[in-house]
């Protein structure tokens, strides 16, 4: 999903040849054929947007495939740009990174203060990793990487899967199901109080091409809209974004998560760039890619990991 956003922004620019391969071409996690890679193409820049990513069920169901899998795609790409001549990497983090209960809300600062949210530890740990080796090239030996660190994101190309999706593609494939079936109720994961911030990923792309044109960007930076909301809310927009009437009710034995994950984008505002999207008109674009993606059949359903 983010991948294809940066892309799509990038096209827009003068001068810009894109350098892309399919994960069936190119494994990341093999840093070897990395190297070979970078060696053939020499880059100039290199926006590291791969990542094994999901929901709390994910999460919590496959921790090492979340922490190896991770590890090993930042170690593999940000050696390889070191070692090929690449002078500007930006790395994509993540707001999980944060404490549980970090001051909200959450600057940059916060990282590192207190204990990380148990559900997504095995993820937040490996995207620490990836900013802080980031870091450590840059003073090290004065290459410019560094790193962005979105919110929660949605839009086109996004993870449909029925267990292993976030929760906002999780919800609107669900109502959607839902509404088809003609279901008097759906029920949602936890008490629905906890709170959530939400990014379109063309924004997000938009913030990382303003980002890559900074001469000196912070090392690693938020990126978010400043405004957040109750899951049971976002869920009631999503049901009457997709046409859903029923009743939406919630399982309290479900894990919540986080309790509150707002970002304080202010740092990136003062740097001249902010969000463009409104979240309810966000949705409805979403859902419109959702229809055209099932029609033509390119659903994405990115399920558990293998091996």
């Amino acid at each position: 999903m983010v991948g294809a956003a940066v892309c799509r922004r990038l096209s827009s620019e003068p001068n810009v040849a894109l350098l892309t391969r399919d994960r069936s071409d190119l494994d990341l996690r093999l840093e070897s054929d990395v190297v070979r890679y970078f060696q053939a193409v020499r880059p100039q820049t290199v926006v590291c947007a791969a990542a094994r990513v999901g929901g709390i069920f994910a999460n919590k169901s496959y921790p090492v495939e979340f922490l190896a899998d991770n590890l090993r795609i930042e170690l593999a790409v940000i050696r390889a740009a070191h070692l090929t001549g690449v002078q500007r990497l930006l790395f994509l983090g993540s707001t999980c990174i944060y404490p549980r209960f970090a001051k909200q809300p959450i600057a940059e600062d916060q990282l590192l203060t207190s204990s990380l949210e148990e559900t997504n530890e095995a993820y937040a740990l490996a995207k620490i990793a990836g900013l802080k080796l980031c870091q450590y090239y840059r003073r090290q030996y004065g290459v410019l990487f560094h790193s962005a660190m979105p919110t929660n994101l949605y839009g086109p190309r996004d993870n449909y899967h029925p267990e292993h999706s976030h929760v906002l593609p999780a919800l609107l494939r669900r109502f959607h199901a839902a509404k088809l079936a003609n279901q008097n109720e759906v029920t949602i994961w936890g008490t629905g109080t906890p709170r959530r911030e939400f990014l379109h990923v063309d924004d997000l792309a938009d913030a990382l091409v303003h980002l890559l044109k900074l001469e000196n960007p912070p090392d690693w930076v938020n990126v978010g809209t400043g405004e957040d909301l109750p899951i049971i809310d976002l869920a009631g927009i999503i049901a009457r974004t997709v046409g859903y009437s029923g009743t939406i009710r919630t399982d309290t034995s479900k894990p919540d998560g986080t309790p509150r994950k707002l970002t304080d984008s202010s740092l990136l505002r003062s740097l001249g760039w902010r969000p463009r999207i409104g979240l309810e008109d966000g949705i409805a674009m979403t859902y419109g890619h959702f229809l055209q993606e099932q029609s033509e059949h390119l659903l994405r359903e990115v399920g558990p990991p293998s091996g």
